[in-house]
């Protein structure tokens, strides 16, 4: 086999070892992707997946980037092209509520159930956990802010205070979702967004 091709069946190998982590981590948590396990899914040796990653934290850092380009691609996109401010705002939650639906990810969202696991924890998977989070605030609180200057939400409306609400209603959507198979629950987001998004 050339340089060429057996580089490229790297990183085939490594794709798919992401993507079987993002699957199995929705379900299990993130300190359910042991090496043997994964190793075992995807027919390949430990050393060979060790030698892909060389340890479980990185394995979960690849599975969190992963995650965060999916939760980009089927949450922001969608929205991106929206008029900036209420409208963007809307059809974010729109998509948000919409991925929590369909249960995009197996096990319901990554990112929620990566931060109860690791929200009392330190070291590099909680850090990064953070700043995706707080990335994904200040894109939030950017919108907010826009609707506010265009006068399409109450000039005294707290930002934060939205932002924060509006984290609630996706985080009870994904719990609800995925602990009672409440299949109102969408219905009950959107009713809430609309709440909390009504001009005043």
């Amino acid at each position: 086999m050339s340089p060429r091709h057996s580089a490229a069946e790297a990183r085939r190998t490594r794709e798919r070892i992401i993507e079987r982590s993002v699957d199995v981590a929705s379900i299990e948590g993130l300190e359910g992707l042991t090496i043997g396990r994964l190793a075992l899914d995807l027919g390949i040796s430990k050393s060979g997946l060790l030698g892909h990653f060389g340890t479980k934290e990185a394995l979960q850092l690849a599975a969190l980037g992963r995650a965060a380009v999916i939760f980009n691609h089927e949450v922001w996109r969608p929205a991106a092209d929206a008029t900036p401010g209420l409208s963007r705002l809307r059809a974010v939650c729109d998509a948000w509520i919409s991925y929590l639906e369909r249960e995009v990810f197996p096990g319901g969202c990554l990112f929620v159930s990566s931060t109860f696991e690791y929200d009392g924890r330190s070291g590099p998977v909680r850090a990064l956990l953070r700043r995706q989070f707080q990335a994904w605030e200040h894109r939030l609180t950017a919108e907010v802010r826009r609707a506010v200057a265009d006068g399409d939400l109450p000039p005294d409306t707290d930002a934060a205070q939205l932002v924060f609400e509006l984290y609630g209603v996706m985080m009870s959507l994904n719990h609800t979702i995925q602990l009672h198979g409440n299949g109102r629950s969408p219905a009950r987001a959107r009713a809430a967004v609309d709440r909390l998004l009504a001009a005043g």
